[in-house]
C-alpha cells in the first residue's frame, strides 16, 4: 500500500467519524411518532392548568405598543435581558404565520423536552427546555392542546439580540454539558420524603415550575450549578433570593403554602418585583394539593 493511499484512507476515516458525530449531535431527537394533540375539553382544561403552573404567562404575555403587558394573551414580545443578550419570548398562540398554528404533537415534544424547533434548529436556553426535559409526554401534549385552542394572534416578535459569538450551533456542546438530571448533592430521603407528595413537589419545582432557572446560580457558561440548587442567583442586575433549605430554615409547610397563595412571608412582608407576578399568575392558581406538594418539597 502506497503512502498516498494510506493517507487517503486515514483522511476518509476521520471524515466519516466527524460526519457521524455531527449526525448524532444535529439530528433532531426521536419522539413518539404516534403522539397526537387531543381536542377534547378535558385535555384542554388540563393544559390550561399546566400552562399556569409552568409559568408560561410570565414570559409569553403580550407586550402592547405602549409597552404595557397583557397576561390574558400569549402573543409574546417580552424582553428577557441576560448576560448573554436580550431574548424575546415568542408568540405561542396558534397563528400560522407568527405563532405555533402549524405545530404537531411531535413539535411540542421536541421543543419542550429537547429545545429543538420544528425545523430542527436549537432554541436558546432562555427557554427553559432543560428543566422541561423532565416533563412527561402527557403533560406536554395537554399543554399543546390548550395552546392550540387559543385565539390566534398575529404578532411577529423582534429577533434576539445576542453577541456575534453566540450562535445556535454553539448550543450543541452547551446542551451536552447542561444536563439537569444529575449533579445535585445527594440527599438522605426518609420514607415520607419518598412519598408521592414529595415526588410531585420535586416535579413541580424542578421541571414544570422550573424554579431553578432563576433561583439556582450558574457558572460562566450559563449552566446551572446543581450542587447549589436553589441557593439564589444574579440575573443581570437582579438578585434572586435563595430558596434552599438554609434560606427556608424558619419556614414550615403552612407558611410556604401561604406564600405561594398570597405572596406573604413568615414576617408578614409581601414579596415584590417579578415574583409578585409569579404569585399572581402561577402559584396562586395551583390546586391546594399542588401547593402542599411544593411546600413539602421546599421545607423538607
Amino acid at each position: 500500500m502506497s503512502q498516498w493511499s494510506l493517507r487517503m484512507r486515514i483522511l476518509t476515516f476521520c471524515v466519516a467519524v466527524v460526519l457521524a458525530i455531527a449526525y448524532f449531535l444535529f439530528t433532531p431527537p426521536s419522539v413518539d411518532n404516534n403522539a397526537v394533540i387531543s381536542s377534547d375539553d378535558d385535555a384542554i382544561a388540563r393544559g390550561a392548568y399546566l400552562v399556569n403552573a409552568g409559568g408560561c404567562v410570565s414570559c409569553h404575555l403580550a407586550v402592547e405598543g405602549d409597552g404595557s403587558t397583557n397576561p390574558a394573551i400569549l402573543s409574546g414580545g417580552h424582553a428577557l435581558v441576560t448576560d448573554f443578550g436580550t431574548f424575546y419570548a415568542p408568540n405561542i398562540t396558534p397563528d400560522v404565520d407568527t405563532g405555533i398554528g402549524d405545530w404537531r404533537a411531535q413539535d411540542f415534544l421536541r421543543a419542550l423536552k429537547h429545545g429543538r424547533s420544528p425545523e430542527g434548529s436549537f432554541y436558546f436556553p432562555a427557554f427553559p427546555y432543560r428543566s422541561y426535559a423532565g416533563l412527561n409526554d402527557e403533560d406536554v401534549l395537554d399543554i399543546g392542546a390548550y395552546l392550540l385552542s387559543l385565539n390566534p394572534v398575529n404578532n411577529a416578535v423582534p429577533e434576539h439580540e445576542t453577541p456575534w459569538w453566540l450562535s445556535r450551533f454553539a448550543l450543541v456542546g452547551w446542551n451536552l454539558l447542561a444536563d439537569l438530571t444529575g449533579g445535585r448533592e445527594p440527599e438522605l430521603m426518609t420514607a415520607q420524603e419518598e412519598s408521592l407528595l414529595m415526588q410531585r413537589g420535586a416535579y413541580l419545582a424542578r421541571n414544570l415550575g422550573h424554579c431553578g432557572e432563576c433561583h439556582t446560580p450558574r457558572n460562566g457558561l450559563g449552566i446551572s450549578q446543581l450542587a447549589r440548587e436553589f441557593a439564589g442567583a444574579q440575573i443581570g442586575e437582579d438578585t434572586i433570593e435563595a430558596i434552599d433549605s438554609e434560606a427556608l430554615e424558619e419556614w414550615d409547610r403552612n407558611s410556604f403554602d401561604l406564600f405561594l397563595l398570597l405572596g406573604m412571608k413568615p414576617d408578614a412582608d409581601f414579596v415584590g418585583g417579578d415574583m409578585s407576578d409569579v404569585i399572581e399568575h402561577n402559584t396562586s392558581r395551583l390546586t391546594d394539593a399542588d401547593r402542599l406538594a411544593l411546600a413539602a418539597f421546599f421545607t423538607r
